[in-house]
């Protein structure tokens, strides 16, 4: 019985040891897969922007024609960071800070500036997160530490836009990851030059959003793997997918926050937006798109959503 017992307990160790082994080497190839900086590249971006919302070609086209875009860059938190200006079409102390999603850059943006640009005369700051674009970095940070980066872009958009004018009046909109980076800045203190946010199809937290993938594209529990994962992202990016809630930020933002989503979102499931929307205080609006699937309500939707964003701003930037 003894022999038998010791047998099981070297079993039962050695099976202990096989699936440590086994999730702490899958949670390392799941933070180098899921936050691996691999993204397009300008040409392509512009290429996709097109692809997607061929509309905005004739405004680009005036754009470049113009000379309208200025390149800039700042080390912001210590990396060398890119952010593309627009300036409105008449002068104007008003500017949308428009934040892109993962693996994209200040490119597809476009499509969201050109309401602000166009109906409603803002300036543009078009920011590319660090990890990519022509921004520096080897990882994506999911929004999290993103959210300090955009904070140090807004004194940039200050000094740029203010004119003559005591201060600028500005919104913060981005659209998935950029959304969870607007989302994770409302918790922040914000300078009083931000007016109001608008987030688009974001996710309740990074833990959420990658147990949602995992589940729904490989068929995997969260545990322990996603708890791993977290740990390594720790060790190597000085934070983790557990730390990283939006859902804890907007609770305590007071800002104005516009809330849209596709009622048909399967990547970031159109029930997170429920969730973010009872968190946020007053004042706070909803607004979803029929049909639509991720970050599609734009195109589903062009009329609908412009105006819902031009009514949104204007109650709160004068």
């Amino acid at each position: 019985m003894k022999r038998r017992g010791k047998r099981l307990l070297w079993i039962g160790l050695s099976l202990l040891g096989i699936l440590l082994v086994v999730t702490v080497s899958g949670a390392f190839y799941m933070v180098s897969y899921a936050l691996k900086a691999d993204h397009l590249n300008e040409k392509e971006a512009f290429q996709s922007l097109f692809e997607h919302h061929p509309d905005t070609r004739p405004w680009v086209d005036s754009l470049k024609a113009a000379g309208a875009f200025r390149d800039t860059f700042a080390v912001i938190n210590g990396h060398r960071l890119h952010a593309t200006l627009v300036n409105a079409p008449r002068p104007t102390n008003k500017v949308a800070v428009l934040i892109h999603g993962y693996k994209n850059s200040w490119v597809m943006m476009l499509a969201y500036g050109r309401i602000y640009h166009e109906q409603l005369g803002y300036n543009l700051l078009l920011p590319d997160l660090y990890g990519h674009g022509r921004s520096e970095g080897d990882h994506i940070n999911m929004g999290w530490l993103d959210r300090l980066d955009v904070m140090g872009w807004l004194p940039v958009a200050e000094t740029a836009f203010k004119g003559d004018s005591t201060a600028t009046q500005m919104v913060l909109h981005g659209v998935s990851m950029g959304a969870a980076t607007v989302m994770a800045m409302s918790g922040e203190e914000l300078p009083p030059d931000v007016k109001c946010i608008v987030e688009d199809c974001g996710y309740t937290g990074v833990f959420d959003q990658f147990k949602h993938n995992l589940r729904d594209e490989f068929g995997l529990p969260s545990f322990p793997l996603l708890n791993a994962a977290s740990l390594v992202c720790r060790m190597k990016y000085d934070w983790s997918f557990s730390e990283a809630s939006m859902v804890e930020q907007v609770r305590k933002c007071r800002l104005p926050m516009l809330f849209i989503h596709g009622d048909n979102d399967d990547f970031v499931p159109t029930a997170m937006v429920n969730d973010l929307f009872a968190a946020k205080p007053q004042p706070k609006e909803l607004y979803m798109g029929k049909g639509s699937a991720h970050a599609m309500t734009l195109s589903d939707h062009r009329a609908e959503y412009a105006s819902t964003v031009v009514n949104f701003c204007n109650r709160y930037i004068h």
